[in-house]
């Protein structure tokens, strides 16, 4: 059976950089970092007191009653994924529905909501008192249902739960769907909202979290010799994923090509990377050889790039096992830099920035650099501080989670 291609068709983000996709792209373009003080909850008692929250995001004026239905990850989900539906110019009057899928990535899941019921029900007198809306805003995999149903999308339809991997899976499911013919588009991609006082305390006792409380702005410095652990953030993105034929027979703008994928286990940690990077030499070997490309053929990797002392190292030294003296040559940068840490949401975020970067021909860079770590080879292009204009034929996108889960994406040039 040959293999369908598939094509990126359509794009949509809210992050801590921009509530839509154009002002995130001229963020991370500009070298610009999303952190600053926590605004949702009073950190004050907290370890760590800042985050990379979405700024100015009001749901009632967005949803309208319906904001109450949906969690703050769900309404990420569907403002991502109503940019990226416009974006690709899909007509919903003509197109077959039941050939399109929606496939989402969540990590967590609707906390804000658990937490809050949680509060209510230990604050009254034992009585089982719950809104109504308690699961359907909780669980992971209403994201994709309720943009289902808001578009009438009768294809496959599911929710990924990888850790931080989750969106990447997403992503890489919805591939492997759409090359095997059944589906024709899928809407895919990935949402958070953890900033509540469990999701930052839990993350903070694990010591995960930098603590640079006087300086949040540089606090998400990846291979830089002082990190000391990543930003949290928050967000959602989407891309539509699209049968070749069909975005060509529809005359639809093509961004690029999704040309593979793979996933892997590290089999090592429940939360540390295995420190030699050989879950991630597999997966991104894995991901070249399922986009029939070789190292030297990659321009580009968006790294998982956390700012956490283990997962930098480990990551490096499986681009190295990879690539070889290739990885001289290519650009490599972890936009986390600058938008933080979005959890199920991150991968499908830096997919995004490697369509874009091979649509744009520019390289986000990797901000907050101010002195090289000895154990990470200062001889890599890891873009430090600013943008690098280059030509792009392919650009790579890891994400690894908790529990060891690995998955690549590889994007090329038509």
């Amino acid at each position: 059976m040959e293999l369908k291609r598939v094509v990126v068709t359509g794009l949509g983000a809210i992050s801590p950089l921009g509530n839509t996709l154009a002002e995130t792209w001229q963020g991370l373009v500009n070298g610009v970092s999303g952190a600053a003080p926590i605004t949702q909850f009073d950190a004050s008692k907290f370890k760590t007191q800042f985050a990379c929250e979405v700024k100015n995001f009001d749901p009632v004026a967005y949803f309208g009653k319906e904001a109450r239905k949906l969690d703050r990850f769900a309404q990420f989900a569907v403002v991502a994924a109503d940019e990226a539906i416009k974006d690709s110019k899909l007509d919903l009057d003509t197109v077959d529905k039941n050939e399109i899928g929606v496939i989402w990535g969540a990590g967590i899941g609707g906390i804000i909501t658990y937490f809050s019921e949680a509060k209510d029900y230990f604050a009254g007198d034992g009585t089982p008192r719950f809104n109504p809306f308690f699961i359907p805003k909780l669980i992971a995999d209403i994201a994709p249902g309720y943009i289902s149903i808001k578009y009438g999308f009768g294809g496959p339809n599911y929710g990924t739960v990888a850790a931080c991997a989750s969106s990447t899976n997403a992503i890489a499911s919805s591939l492997d769907l759409i090359r095997l013919g059944k589906a024709n588009v899928i809407v895919t991609g990935g949402s958070e909202a953890a900033l509540v006082e469990p999701g930052v305390g839990g993350f903070s006792s694990m010591k995960a979290l930098s603590t640079r409380n006087d300086d949040p702005k540089t606090a998400s410095r990846p291979y830089d010799k002082n990190r000391d652990g990543f930003v949290m953030g928050e967000g959602g993105a989407c891309l539509v994923l699209e049968e070749y034929e069909h975005a060509k027979k529809r005359g639809a703008h093509i961004y690029c090509e999704l040309a593979g994928s793979a996933f892997s286990a590290d089999a090592y940690h429940l939360t540390a990377p295995h420190p030699e990077g050989e879950g991630a030499t597999r997966v991104m070997s894995k991901a070249l050889a399922d986009a029939s490309l070789k190292p030297e053929d990659i321009d580009y990797v968006n790294t998982h790039g956390t700012s956490t002392p283990l997962g930098d190292k480990g990551e490096i030294k499986a681009v190295l096992n990879v690539f070889g003296e290739h990885a001289y040559k290519m650009n490599i940068s972890s936009t986390k830099s600058m938008t933080g840490h979005l959890l199920g949401a991150t991968g499908a975020l830096e997919a995004i920035v490697c369509v874009k970067a091979i649509e744009e021909g520019i390289v986000p860079p990797t901000i907050n650099h101010f002195e090289d770590d000895p154990e990470i080879d200062n001889k890599l292009n890891l873009t430090f501080n600013k943008a690098q204009k280059r030509n792009i034929r392919a650009a790579l996108s890891n994400t690894f989670g908790f529990g060891g889960h690995n998955s690549t994406v590889i994007f090329k040039a038509l």
